[in-house]
């Protein structure tokens, strides 16, 4: 049974709005649905339309049933794969404790600039990148990436010099940039709107989670020194185990990763009743827009302040963020702890982490819109433990308050994460979200950048002038999430009275927003579309 709306009857009820919206966003007058429908009078085109926005009624049961298959196969491995991807990256602040900068032979500002090399490739390769995700199969372009960054980095236990290094880590950015703008898009093929958040922060907890368990590891095969003698390196060995586990991962990947028109365990009814369920997010599903690249979208992304704000957002966030994964191990063995120390001492922190990820998750899934706000409260702990940073000196007596300080900085990725689960939500158009994704990572890439250049060598061992930084950064976060949701707020507020004016029922909203969202319209184009907060 098929619900299949009037285009006849919508078309003389979008008139008034879709002119609102042109007039709003300066969008082409050819691209908006009205004129769409209305010249569609029984042509081959109007059936596409129908085809594309009919809804098969499935029983909320049937959903629930298919919600926990969805989970049961995507999220572990989503975690696992984010996991690693994680600790790829961060194992070099490790790694540089046990030996790496003395083994290779680096100097001055050498160190810090494996990781600005490493997010220099993944900022040029970012909208490439995502180009390829969106023309092809994006499961199949993920799990390819991914081994190969796990060559590269089991690689890196080979490197005997700077050169080693810094080309294996510019490889290394290149084949990692595509993995979370990837995964946020799979979860919005995937997901409802009001799931978005909940499912994102479970694989986004593999950021802490998943470094508990490689702590672990990493802390066995550090502590291995003892039994082998100085001439054993361990810090090569933990990139053998890291880059083997990353293969071995990406090519599981292969089999089970996916959109739900591509992945092979759903049954062809199973796949038609996902698409279904993520019509409701009037962004159409995994295949909208999926061949067409439009430049009207790229252009409203430009004149969309949201865009702007996502950006910065990701800027600001990751300033800290690149100083923390390059120092954070180097800053702790300047309170007075070794180099095992400090490897166990960041067990507890990630523990906090994914508690607090958890209650977070919950927090979005049971009330709407509360997600801006707990990013904004979410910036308050890691200022206050950055001031304490920044003003306590590294003497024995104060080595536990600044380590508290540090860990209470744990909960700032929640102003990264939340941030990237707004673009599935808030953002329709394929190519609008693929762009505005892209733009958020350069956003992160030029962040994590300037992150890891503000600490300077010759501040060790407190490097004040990166931990300050790292304070003001978060403060300006904090008055750009608090600008970007009055700006949705308003957004929201024009529209309902817009549709009040009409008298439209809510049903009639959400009708007529499945039916623009599932032609690929952006949120400016479809006046329907509400944005999430």
């Amino acid at each position: 049974m098929l619900r299949i709306p009037d285009s006849t009857r919508i078309a003389s009820e979008l008139r008034p709005a879709l002119e609102v919206g042109r007039r709003e966003t300066n969008v082409p007058e050819g691209k908006h649905a009205l004129e769409m429908i209305e010249k569609a009078g029984g042509t081959e085109s109007d059936i596409q339309v129908v085809q594309d926005v009919a809804t098969p009624v499935y029983s909320e049961e049937e959903y629930k049933k298919l919600r926990r298959k969805i989970d049961r196969y995507l999220l572990p491995l989503m975690w696992l794969c984010y996991g690693i991807q994680q600790t790829d990256k961060t194992s070099l602040g490790i790694q540089a404790t046990f030996g790496l900068r003395e083994d290779t032979g680096l100097v001055g500002q050498q160190y810090p600039w494996l990781t600005t090399i490493f997010y220099i490739t993944y900022l040029l390769f970012e909208f490439p990148s995502n180009f390829i995700l969106q023309r092809y199969l994006m499961g199949r372009t993920l799990s390819c990436y991914m081994i190969l960054w796990g060559i590269a980095v089991l690689s890196i236990g080979f490197s005997q010099n700077f050169t080693h290094l810094i080309t294996l880590r510019a490889l290394q950015g290149l084949f990692e940039c595509c993995i979370s703008p990837g995964f946020i898009l799979i979860i919005g093929s995937w997901y409802t709107t009001r799931e978005h958040a909940s499912r994102s922060l479970v694989f986004q907890s593999a950021n802490a989670g998943f470094g508990i368990i490689s702590h672990l590891v990493l802390y066995g095969i550090g502590s291995s020194q003892s039994l082998h003698g100085p001439e054993f390196q361990p810090w090569r060995y933990m990139s053998y185990f890291l880059g083997g586990l990353t293969i071995l991962t990406g090519t599981t990947c292969l089999f089970l990763l996916g959109t739900p028109s591509e992945v092979r365990w759903l049954s062809p009814e199973e796949k038609k009743m996902a698409q279904s369920r993520v019509m409701a997010n009037n962004t159409g599903h995994d295949r909208t827009g999926q061949k067409t690249w439009k430049w009207e979208q790229v252009r409203e992304c430009l004149v969309d302040p949201c865009f702007w704000f996502a950006g910065a957002n990701a800027f600001l966030s990751n300033i800290p963020n690149g100083g923390l994964t390059t120092f954070n191990a180097i800053i702790n063995t300047g309170f007075g702890f070794s180099n095992l120390q400090v490897i166990l001492l960041d067990i507890p922190r990630n523990a906090i982490s994914v508690l607090y990820f958890a209650a977070v998750g919950v927090i979005c899934s049971k009330w709407k819109n509360l997600r801006m706000y707990l990013m904004m409260v979410s910036l308050v702990p890691p200022f206050i433990g950055f001031i304490v940073l920044s003003l306590l000196p590294n003497e024995p007596q104060f080595k536990w308050t600044k380590w508290g300080g540090y860990v209470i900085t744990v909960t700032s990725s929640i102003g990264t994460f939340l941030a990237w689960t707004l673009i599935p939500s808030n953002v329709a158009g394929r190519t609008k979200r693929t762009l505005t994704s892209s733009f958020t990572f350069v956003g992160y890439c030029v962040g994590n950048i300037v992150g890891s250049q503000i600490f300077d060598y010759r501040d060790a061992p407190r490097y004040i002038s990166g931990t300050t930084g790292c304070a003001v950064s978060f403060g300006l976060e904090f008055l750009v999430i608090l600008m970007w949701r009055i700006t949705l707020v308003l957004r929201n507020r024009r529209r309902d009275k817009l549709l009040r004016e009409q008298q439209l029922t809510e049903d009639d909203r959400v009708d007529r927003a499945k039916l623009l969202g599932g032609q690929d319209y952006t949120d400016f184009e479809n006046i329907y579309f509400r944005y999430t907060m």
